[in-house]
């Protein structure tokens, strides 16, 4: 499961670079400002869960949620930042964005609930992961 983590975490991460120096180079004379803005939030919510799937990726302790803070930071994340890619570049791509405004909190919960779930199990404690599964 460690392995699955982090291979996601990584392309995570590496889109969150791609997505960030296009924003800050191709996206800068095309968007508003505000539209930009809104952009680059999409990228830095991406970078900040894709580091945390990072550590637990890495982690050598185990928890009863690992598996669904994985799947609902990920998901989280890529209904969050990619809907706001889509809605903050709409009048240059033009995708509808009628349908997209709802997918962001969505995304957001999905979020939060992988915090919510990380605390819980911590709260239950970590147990020392077999260093031979992954």
């Amino acid at each position: 499961m460690n392995r699955i983590i982090v291979l996601w975490a990584s392309v995570l991460g590496a889109l969150a670079v791609l997505l960030g120096a296009l924003g800050a180079h191709a996206l800068k004379e095309l968007l508003s400002p505000e539209s930009l803005m809104s952009f680059n939030t999409g990228v830095r919510y991406q970078a900040w869960h894709a580091i945390a799937l990072l550590v637990i990726g890495f982690s050598s302790f185990d928890f009863k949620f690992k598996k669904a803070v994985f799947r609902f930071w990920l998901f989280g994340a890529l209904l969050f930042s990619g809907s706001i890619y889509l809605l903050s570049t709409s009048t240059i791509t033009g995708i509808p964005s009628q349908f997209l405004g709802p997918i962001t909190p969505i995304g957001g919960l999905l979020m939060i609930t992988g915090w919510i779930l990380l605390f819980m199990g911590a709260l239950k404690g970590f147990s020392p992961k077999n260093q031979e599964e992954s």
